[in-house]
């Protein structure tokens, strides 16, 4: 455990409740997706940093997988390198892929050790690469051409999904008392490198992990009814009910198919919840208010 603990604001506001809910996770592994939206304010940054140790000082296992889609896109602009998405993805040619690699597993990573380190947490950076950690296949996605109303299949160039998870590596840190921070990148069985979707890829931990919660930390308040209210808990059959009547749409689908995802492999619970609220994961996981929309079996 580390020595240092999150500021009095935070003990004050939050460890008063906390207490009660603490023994629930206790041991227990929690799979925190950090999207690259919701890491765009430093306050909110700091406030996340503290989260994460809190957790890990309260006997939580936190395992961090992060995005960063808007600072590829402007590095990308940086490099004068033209950038497309096919079906919400971003198309990943040879170029790209370098870029995606250098930043998420490069400088976002370690910015996001460096906080949780300057909060008295010990993290340590990895990506899918590391220990064979996760193995990636190419994606295949299709859509209907407007013009002939005929499915053609995308070429998404370097974009995959995950195919293995093996869980040595993260087991070992976590032994060591250590905060795994996670880009996802990851190799294929071919060597090459791909860019990985990070949702599909924390979901995939998540599963592999067997981890008590799965927070998938965005920039929206969680899933919303056809009145844009925020609805607080979902089953899977509900999620699949509000799919199909059109309830849920646009990039609240996969994340959606992600939860999904994840339940079926034995994730007790997910949350999606809006990453910009102040201490989000600790409201989630240690008060009786909850913060986004809750999804069960």
């Amino acid at each position: 455990m580390t020595d240092k603990l999150p500021s009095a604001p935070v003990r004050a506001e939050v460890l008063v409740q906390a207490l009660p809910h603490m023994q629930r996770y206790d041991q227990e592994i929690v799979v925190i997706k950090y999207g690259g939206h919701a890491m765009g304010d430093p306050a909110a940054a700091e406030d996340f940093a503290e989260d994460i140790v809190l957790l890990e000082q309260s006997g939580v296992k936190p395992i961090v997988v992060h995005g960063g889609g808007p600072q590829i896109g402007r590095m990308l602009d940086k490099l004068g390198i033209k950038s497309t998405f096919e079906g919400g993805l971003r198309v990943t040619d040879e170029a790209t892929v370098e870029v995606v690699e250098m930043v998420l597993a490069g400088s976002i990573n370690k910015q996001i050790v460096g906080w949780i380190s300057g909060e008295g947490g010990r993290a340590i950076g990895l990506c899918g690469k590391d220990g064979n950690m996760v193995t990636a296949r190419k994606a295949v996605r299709t859509a209907v051409d407007p013009a002939s109303n005929e499915e053609r299949e995308l070429d998404l160039g370097f974009v995959g999904e995950p195919e293995v998870v093996d869980r040595a590596v993260l087991d070992a840190v976590l032994k060591a008392e250590l905060i795994p921070v996670i880009a996802p990148v990851a190799a294929g069985a071919d060597g090459q490198t791909y860019n990985v979707n990070a949702d599909t890829f924390a979901g995939a931990i998540a599963g592999a992990m067997n981890a008590k919660r799965f927070l998938l930390l965005t920039d929206v308040p969680g899933v919303l009814d056809k009145d844009r209210n925020l609805i607080p808990e979902l089953t899977v059959e509900d999620c699949r009910r509000l799919i199909a009547d059109g309830t849920i749409t646009g990039g609240m689908i996969p994340k959606i198919e992600t939860c999904i995802y994840a339940i079926e492999r034995g994730v007790e619970a997910v949350v999606i919840l809006d990453g910009k609220v102040p201490h989000a994961v600790l409201l989630e996981l240690f008060t009786d208010y909850g913060a986004g929309t809750l999804v069960r079996a």
